[in-house]
Order: structure tokens, then C-alpha cells, then sequence
């Protein structure tokens, strides 16, 4: 349903009787306009992996920070909570912020969301580099994982709202579209796989000590428990920084891949002439599109859950079911699962339709989530809901993303004179979804405090 073949026809048959139209002239049109849309399997393996950048920081951010700040930086609770707290929201208020900047950005040689995606790469990995490297000083700790946390989140954002936005811009048509969203969901479920198995066996391989009372060590072992508490430490915090140093160069490896790989289509002439539309109205028209608004009410409440889920997930194996150890391979299990099912989903909504898929794929994790929080700990069982939990996972990878083009396309049909809104709808997007998982888990973090973890 590329936007081109509606205004051919629609010239043309001014100008052609209509029986000659059909005969002759629109059926070579279309399948030349489809022709120069196809995507190669190595282009949508390239956008794919421009996603993996995101999701491997954010994965390791959202399962190890965290527990990171509690038993490394050795933050207290309240102001852990607060990192965690006004990182996502500033990460959710920057979502929009970029959004505009790019709205207003011109075309360039390199295009219009490209230079956004190669400008905030070097900055971004220098950031969350220094996220995970703990300072000498701790009067100002609080300050600095803020600090830098933010500006991590401020690039990355750069990064990720213009590849979010960049799938419009690599084809016309729909099914194109489709596909390389289910090559991009794969390779970014397993871009948390990555992430996942690099942050957690490298980590895992140091051992970091619980806080002990110190009422329970007798004067005679109170120094030696205290030189190998000091020297685990040191450990743990250099296979942090390795950690940080890898997933920092698989970011970059990406973006250089992204940018060679993937050409930004340029928007029709008539687009191009085109006067730009004031920021606040696209924003007043998107916001007011009802299948958009439906979206956001529909996925909001699934990311609350499975965000609220990934920022605890890391406590709740180490300090309730006691799987210290176990815990980086039953990450590894539910990304794993994750993988195997997408190929699955992107059959089944294209073959059953995307609601459908929407109602089985995300209620299915109900009850492996019940489940999980009333069993007795069970490493088996454990395992068991880890794959279950999978499926669901990669449902809701998988489907926001490919609705969100389809609601741009209705906007579209019913707002043909409203151009560059491509953004608006990529940033709010995630901007309600990013805020609310902040809430959430700041709340959740702080109530660590009368736990006294």
C-alpha cells in the first residue's frame, strides 16, 4: 500500500479511460513501484542489527544496575532509588525532546536520522562506560551514577528514536516493512541474549560478598574476612568494567553496520515541498489519533509489568528463590525461548492476524508470572517458567513494533496533507512507556528500604 501507487492511479485516471488503465498501464506500475521497494535479506539484516545496540545496554542496565549500585557501588537503598527513579524519567522525558529535534532536522547527504544515529555513538559508549566504573570518592557516588547515567540514556536516546522512526523510511510498502520489523525483533531479542550472557558470565565469574553483620565475626577473623570482602570487590567491579568495555564495542560494531548497510529513502517531492508542520499541532493530531491512542493504552500496562519484572529479577533469584548462581542462565533461558518463538509469532499474526496474536502472546505469561511468585524455590521448576515466560516475551517484542507502522499508515489515509509526524509517533511511544516503567520501579527499589537489603 505504497502512498505513491494511490497518487498514480489517481493522475492517471484523469487522464486514460479506466478500462485501458487496468489493462495496461497500472499493473506495470505497481509491480515496478513493489520491485523498487524489495528489501534484500542483507538490508534488513543490517536495520535488524542496528537495534541490537539498545538492547543490549538497556539489558544489562535493567537487569544488573540495580543490584550494581546495592552490592558493588554499595549505595544505600533511598538513593539507588533515586538513580533508578529519575534516570528512567529523564530517559522518558528525552524521548520526546529528540523527538522534536529531529522533526525539525533538514535532509543531509547522509539523510535525515542517519547523522542522529553516527554523532551519538562515540558519546554514548563513553558514557556507559563510566556508569560501571565506581569512583574513589563516596560523598559525591550519588551525583555521579546520576550523572552519567542520564547522559547515557539523553545519547542512546539519539540513537534509538531515529532507528525507530528510519523503519518508514526504508520501504513503501507494508509487508516489506513487516518483514524487516520481525528480522529487527529477532536480532534484538537476541541482541539481550548477548547482552545477558556477556554482562552475566563475566560478573558471574567474580564473586560479590553479601553485607555481613558484623556483631556475627569474632575480633580474630574480622580482618581477614574484611581483606577478602575488600579484594572480591575489587574483582567484581573490573569484570564490570570488562563487561561495559565488550557491550561498548558491540555498539559501536553495530552502528557501523547500520550505517553502511541501510539507505534512508528520501520522502516524495511533493513531501519535500511541502511546509512543515508546527511540532505542537503534528503532536495535538497524533495524540488525538484514536488507533494510536489504543496502542499505547493497550501496551502500556504490558511494559509496566515485564519492566517491573526485569528491574527485580536480579534480588528476587538472588535473595528469595537463592539461585545466586543460577541466575545469568535463567536470563539466558527466557531471551533463548524469546528467539526461537518470534519466526513463530511473525507466522502466526500474519496468518491469524495481530490482535489475535496480541491476546494469546501476552496473557500466556500470567500465570507462569503467579506461578512464579507463589512456588516453593525450585531450580526446575524455575527453568520450566523461564522458557514459558519466553513465549510471552517475544510477543511483546515483537508486536507494539509491528502495530505502530500500521497506526502511521491509518494517520496517513485520513491525514494526507500532514507530513513528518513519523517521529512524534516513534518517541511518545516509548515516552509513555519508559515513564511509567520508572515509576514503577523506583517504587519498587525504595521499598527496599524497610527490608533492609
Amino acid at each position: 500500500m505504497a502512498k505513491g501507487e494511490g497518487a498514480e492511479s489517481g493522475s492517471a485516471a484523469g487522464l486514460l479511460p479506466t478500462g485501458i488503465l487496468q489493462a495496461g498501464e497500472r499493473p506495470v506500475q505497481v509491480k515496478e513501484s513493489k520491485k523498487k521497494n524489495q528489501l534484500s535479506i542483507c538490508n534488513k539484516l543490517c536495520y535488524a542489527v542496528g537495534g541490537t545496540p539498545y538492547q543490549v545496554t538497556g539489558c544489562a542496565l535493567g537487569f544488573f544496575l540495580q543490584i550494581y549500585l546495592l552490592d558493588v557501588a554499595q549505595v544505600d537503598p533511598f538513593s539507588a532509588s533515586i538513580i533508578l527513579f529519575v534516570g528512567r524519567a529523564w530517559d522518558a522525558i528525552t524521548d520526546p525532546l529528540v523527538g522534536f529535534c529531529i522533526s525539525k532536522s533538514p535532509w543531509t547527504r547522509l539523510g535525515r536520522l542517519m547523522p542522529w544515529i553516527i554523532f551519538s555513538t562515540p558519546l554514548a559508549i563513553i558514557a556507559y562506560f563510566l556508569i560501571w566504573f565506581v569512583p574513589d570518592f563516596q560523598q559525591g557516588q550519588t551525583l555521579w551514577y546520576l550523572l552519567f547515567y542520564c547522559l547515557f540514556e539523553t545519547l542512546v536516546t539519539c540513537f534509538h528514536v531515529p532507528y525507530s522512526a528510519l523503519t518508514m523510511f526504508i520501504s513503501t510498502e507494508q509487508s516489506e516493512r513487516d518483514s524487516a520489523t520481525a528480522y529487527r525483533m529477532t536480532v534484538e531479542v537476541l541482541g539481550t541474549v548477548l547482552g545477558t550472557a556477556i554482562q552475566g558470565q563475566i560478573v558471574g565469574q567474580a564473586h560479590t560478598p553479601c553485607v555481613q553483620d558484623a556483631n556475627a565475626s569474632t575480633v580474630a577473623l574480622e580482618g581477614v574476612n574484611r581483606t577478602q570482602s575488600a579484594t572480591s570487590l575489587r574483582e567484581t567491579q573490573n569484570a564490570y568494567l570488562l563487561a561495559a568495555g565488550v557491550i561498548a564495542s558491540i555498539y559501536v560494531i553495530c552502528a557501523v553496520i547500520l550505517t553502511l548497510g541501510v539507505r534512508e529513502q528520501r520522502e516524495p517531492y511533493e513531501t519535500q515541498q511541502a511546509k512543515p508542520m508546527p511540532f505542537f499541532r503534528g503532536l495535538r493530531l497524533v495524540m488525538s489519533h484514536g488507533p494510536y491512542i489504543k496502542l499505547i493504552a493497550g501496551f502500556l500496562f504490558t511494559s509496566l509489568a515485564f519492566m517491573l519484572v526485569e528491574g527485580n529479577f536480579a534480588l528476587f533469584c538472588t535473595y528469595t528463590l537463592g539461585f545466586r548462581n543460577e541466575f545469568q542462565n535463567l536470563l539466558l533461558a527466557i531471551m533463548f525461548s524469546a528467539t526461537v518463538t518470534i519466526p513463530i509469532w511473525q507466522w502466526f499474526l500474519t496468518r491469524f492476524g495481530k490482535k489475535m496474536a496480541v491476546y494469546i502472546g501476552i496473557s500466556s505469561a500470567v500465570p507462569f508470572l503467579i506461578l512464579v511468585a507463589l512456588m516453593e524455590s525450585n531450580l526446575i521448576v524455575t527453568y520450566v517458567v523461564a522458557v514459558a515466560a519466553g513465549v510471552s516475551v517475544a510477543a511483546a517484542f515483537l508486536l507494539p513494533w509491528s502495530m505502530l507502522p500500521d497506526v502511521i499508515d491509518d494517520f496517513h489515509l485520513k491525514q494526507p496533507h500532514i507530513h513528518g509526524t513519523e517521529p512524534i509517533f516513534f518517541s511518545f511511544y516509548v515516552f509513555f512507556t519508559k515513564f511509567a516503567s520508572g515509576v514503577s520501579l523506583g517504587i519498587s527499589t525504595l521499598s527496599l528500604e524497610p527490608a533492609a537489603l
